[in-house]
């Protein structure tokens, strides 16, 4: 006879009914806390357009955070030849084609155009033509704040899952 049998297939049939997508949720939430904490800001637009989501496909939960501002994979990997120069932080798991030739940005309100405070924050060249202002850009750095979240933190998160987990048995 097995002594605590019993006892341990209690233990197996409760974990068995654990719910994981509070407890992927816990842990994707002290991602994006960190990841908002480490976005630069602008205007403070990238940094509130940090989301969190939670899918529980067939049993198995998987949480994502992601930015939902159109900038955001610019800012995480960096653009042109500058983007590609500073890779550090950076998954290593994400391949990310730069364009190493510098390229020209209208001058205007729509998505794919630039103001022109912005433009002269960071003292763009620009020519001025029959159909406006462009700018020339060549890049920015690469300054990751999505990927730094969740590697620099593992261990606290998966402590956090941990604590959660142990709340439901």
């Amino acid at each position: 006879m097995i002594s605590g049998k019993a006892e341990l297939e209690k233990r197996l049939f409760q974990m068995s009914k654990v719910d994981t997508k509070p407890i992927v949720g816990k842990g994707i939430s002290f991602v994006q806390e960190v990841a908002k904490s480490n976005c630069p800001v602008g205007d403070g637009e990238l940094r509130q357009s940090i989301y969190t989501d939670v899918d529980d496909d067939s049993g198995i939960a998987r949480g994502t955070c992601f930015p939902s501002a159109a900038h955001g994979p610019y800012v995480e990997f960096g653009t042109g030849p500058k983007g590609q120069a500073s890779h550090e932080g950076v998954s290593p798991d994400v391949a990310v084609a730069y364009t190493m030739e510098p390229w020209w940005i209208h001058e205007g309100p729509g998505e794919k155009e630039i103001d022109r405070a912005t433009a002269e924050h960071y003292h763009f060249q620009y020519i001025d033509t029959p159909q406006g202002r462009f700018y020339k850009c060549t890049g920015q750095a690469a300054q990751p704040y999505l990927y730094p979240a969740l590697k620099d933190n593992e261990e606290n998160v998966l402590k956090i899952m941990a604590e959660e987990m142990k709340k439901q048995l």
